[in-house]
């Protein structure tokens, strides 16, 4: 279901006003509304949020949503789905929630989106998603903004040390005072 070109224009018009003019409670849902995204009450729309351009009628946003700074929801990656963010949902800045080609995604109620988290599948109510906290995983020899080329940089990474997963039997014996432990 195609929208007329003119229609299209004048909500990519509207979003670009969304993402970017004051009113995060007030002109931000209003021009949302207009370019046809179903919204309850009460709901924040921080700066930058990109809600769904090209099918903007099959996102759904019931009562008391907060959508933090640059969040991104795209109802169509391949063909246009929809996604319906139940009441009181939190959404941290810069989330992505995405599904595509006829699928439904629901985030359900007094759900917490933790920041930066990719969302492609169904949440249940009151989840409280995070992504898990980087891990080291190598020592930079060479520092990238030293370097000439990636591959430059690249070369110079000591992998850390990871733990090894011994048999048993070699826990009894003495550990040598020489070896080190890099950041494991």
């Amino acid at each position: 279901m195609n929208e007329p070109l003119l229609r299209r224009v004048f909500n990519r018009v509207l979003h670009l006003m969304a993402r970017f003019l004051p009113g995060c409670k007030s002109v931000r849902p209003f021009l949302h509304r207009l370019r046809g995204v179903k919204m309850g009450r009460d709901i924040f729309i921080g700066d930058d949020v990109y809600l769904e351009n090209e099918h903007p009628s099959s996102v759904e946003i019931q009562d008391g949503v907060h959508i933090s700074v640059r969040a991104m929801i795209l109802a169509h990656t391949r063909g246009a789905g929809s996604i319906v963010i139940e009441k009181d949902v939190f959404i941290g800045p810069n989330t992505v929630i995405a599904t595509s080609g006829s699928k439904a995604l629901r985030i359900g109620e007094g759900a917490v989106i933790g920041a930066g988290v990719v969302v492609t599948r169904d949440v249940p109510a009151r989840a409280f998603l995070v992504n898990e906290m980087p891990k080291p995983i190598a020592t930079v020899g060479l520092p990238l903004t030293k370097a000439e080329t990636v591959e430059e940089f690249t070369r110079g990474l000591l992998p850390l040390k990871r733990p090894s997963r011994a048999p048993i039997e070699s826990a009894t014996r003495p550990v040598s005072k020489t070896s080190t432990n890099h950041l494991t």
